[in-house]
């Protein structure tokens, strides 16, 4: 364990966990539609490795209710990769509610982190094949 700014003890790396009820279509999902391929296998399970993290899709018989973000990846351009996801067959979440509204799929998002260095964020939302809710992220400095 390590220890943050405050000295309390944090785990060395976070890995996501996610669920999937059918493995080889989430495996198909994550390559064709995102471009990420499992590093390691075992049986029920697929370990990625992404932008300096990991998560895993485990063979599961129950399922996330997708009502709230699992994941996020951060980008440099969120446009560019918004394009790039819907080119290849990614259907991103509309979302109209009081004080946040996607257009084209991507919300601006007032305010950001201060650790971050960035004053805003912009954001867009997508399931995957197993109704898992992700986010792709950019902060806007």
């Amino acid at each position: 364990m390590d220890e943050d700014d405050t000295g309390a003890p944090v785990p060395v790396r976070v890995a996501t966990r996610l669920p999937a009820q059918d493995l080889d279509r989430a495996r198909r999902f994550y390559s064709e539609r995102l471009g990420l391929d499992p590093v390691d296998e075992r049986p029920g399970g697929l370990l990625y490795r992404c932008c300096g993290a990991e998560f895993v899709l485990f063979r599961s018989t129950g399922s996330s209710p997708g009502t709230f973000t699992q994941m996020a990846l951060e980008v440099e351009d969120i446009e560019a990769a918004v394009a790039e996801l819907k080119r290849r067959g990614v259907v991103f979440e509309e979302v109209d509610a009081p004080g946040f509204r996607t257009q084209g799929g991507i919300a601006e998002i007032e305010g950001n982190y201060p650790r971050k260095g960035a004053r805003d964020e912009r954001g867009a939302w997508l399931r995957d094949s197993e109704g898992n809710l992700l986010g792709v992220g950019e902060p806007v400095l």
